[in-house]
């Protein structure tokens, strides 16, 4: 180091990222000091590995819930002095890529919700975001893939290479129309069909006749 230059201090480096296999948000390097922080603020929890001790979330949490203590613990690290490089993908406070990450994550959410269903109502609002005839994912994409196929069939380039595949896209959007009717059929037929009674109902006992009145003695 030069004389006159600052000595700065770098603590170890720690890597907040999310492991491909598992879905895990994992933070790797970093010492006791940098545990501590992403146990108290993150809520991330110590775990053994073939290297040493890392540190992750909880399972179960949803992907916003990942991001948001992502973000809160790196920046708690940073601004405790520790290097911190957090995966753009976890950062709460940025949209990368924009629009498509957002699109990205929302449909991750609604497969988490898919998996976390406990009732026939919550699968239904699921697939109605899926098939909805106003909103839905399928008719929007539907939209998109109709307005393909126009731009398509009147691309002089397109004509040349023949009209198979125009008439591909075409077939295509009419099986996205056909696949949301049917999301919506199953998504209704939990509605239509009759609640099952789990009380066993016993038949009325005939009407007690009246008792002869007994002799009288004399």
């Amino acid at each position: 180091m030069k004389p006159g230059e600052p000595d700065f201090l770098v603590l170890e480096y720690v890597t907040i990222t999310k492991d491909p296999r598992t879905g895990l948000v994992v933070a790797i390097g970093g010492t006791e000091r940098a545990a501590d922080i992403l146990q108290r603020t993150g809520g991330f929890l110590t775990a053994p590995g073939p290297r040493g001790n890392y540190h992750r979330l909880p399972h179960g949490l949803s992907i916003e819930q990942q991001r948001l203590k992502a973000t809160a613990a790196s920046h708690a690290l940073l601004c405790a002095g520790h290097s911190v490089h957090l995966d753009p993908a976890l950062n709460a406070l940025t949209a990368p890529k924009g629009e498509r990450d957002a699109a990205l994550r929302y449909l991750a959410q609604l497969a988490e919700r898919a998996s976390g269903a406990e009732s026939s109502t919550e699968v239904a609002e699921v697939l109605t975001e899926i098939a909805g005839p106003a909103d839905g994912l399928l008719p929007l994409t539907r939209d998109v893939v109709v307005r393909a196929w126009i731009a398509l069939s009147h691309d002089p380039d397109a004509e040349s290479a023949g009209p198979e595949p125009v008439v591909g896209l075409g077939d295509t959007a009419d099986a996205l129309s056909r696949g949301a009717h049917r999301i919506l059929v199953a998504r209704n037929h939990p509605a239509r069909a009759p609640e099952r009674s789990t009380a066993t109902t016993t038949p009325p006992s005939p009407p007690r006749q009246p008792s002869a009145p007994a002799p009288r003695r004399r």
